[in-house]
């Protein structure tokens, strides 16, 4: 929780950076991801049932590892916001970001006063009232990291004004639910979704706002790279343990001699 942040810096300089989600409810998995090397991590609360004292175990297991966690927030709604801030989340991850209001609203729960109406607690994302609370408060307005999910039609159509918010550190595609938006379900790879995904990356490349790629296959890192892109969450860690644990399986059955 003290220690220093280290995310918005990588963003700022556009270093090459790799993030995956994780949706177990387990301190020990986030401090895997972190110990495997991973930059972040976006823990997920919008699609799975983390209770908010597992929430905070799996924060302390990022800072343990130095890795920088994120949360995936079930809505733009500020209190889920706020709680995941002040259990020590270095930002939020906000789903299906469609319009300038809903990111103004993102912005203003994600920072204290004058940028925002977050609002004030000295517990453990302020070291418990250790630091120096007016201190805390420009230091966090400054390292805290909001994410704008596009993932449908509206949020395409709305990226500019979505863009133009003051506060918006990155924008994460989300292919699944935008193929779905776009009536081909599950084809994250379609024309048109690839399309829609390139008109969001370099709307935001215009406005230099840092654009984060989640590859489905090995080639599709080099085009995004291609595109300028430096950001990418490499899938979920069940898919991971899920394909691993498969292959281990097969490995040794192909060894099993009848």
């Amino acid at each position: 929780m003290a220690r220093t942040w280290l995310l918005k810096q990588a963003l700022a300089e556009q270093q090459l950076i790799f993030g995956l989600f994780c949706s177990t409810p387990q301190p020990q998995m986030v401090e895997m991801i972190g110990v495997a090397g991973f930059d972040f991590v976006i823990i997920d609360t919008e699609h799975t049932l983390i209770n908010p004292e597992t929430l905070e175990q799996m924060l302390r297991a990022a800072d343990a590892a130095g890795i920088a966690a994120l949360v995936r927030v079930p809505d733009a709604s500020p209190k889920p916001i706020l709680r995941a801030l002040d259990a020590g989340a270095q930002g939020v991850v906000v789903p299906s970001v469609r319009s300038r209001a809903e990111a103004e609203a993102i912005v203003r729960a994600s920072r204290y006063a004058p940028q925002g109406e977050r609002s004030l607690n000295a517990g453990r994302s302020a070291a418990f009232g250790a630091l120096d609370l007016a201190a805390h408060l420009q230091q966090a307005n400054d390292e805290v990291v909001v994410v704008a999910m596009i993932e449908d039609r509206a949020g395409v159509a709305a990226i500019d004004e979505i863009l133009a918010v003051p506060g918006i550190d990155m924008v994460l595609e989300g292919a699944a639910d935008l193929s779905q938006s776009l009536g081909v379900a599950w084809q994250t790879r379609h024309p048109e979704v690839r399309s829609a995904l390139i008109g969001v990356q370099s709307a935001a490349q215009a406005r230099g706002v840092p654009f984060c790629a989640i590859p489905r296959a090995v080639e599709d890192l080099g085009a995004w790279q291609a595109c300028g892109v430096r950001a990418f969450v490499l899938g979920d860690e069940r898919g991971i343990a899920f394909r691993a644990l498969q292959a281990q399986l097969e490995r040794f059955k192909q060894e099993v001699k009848e």
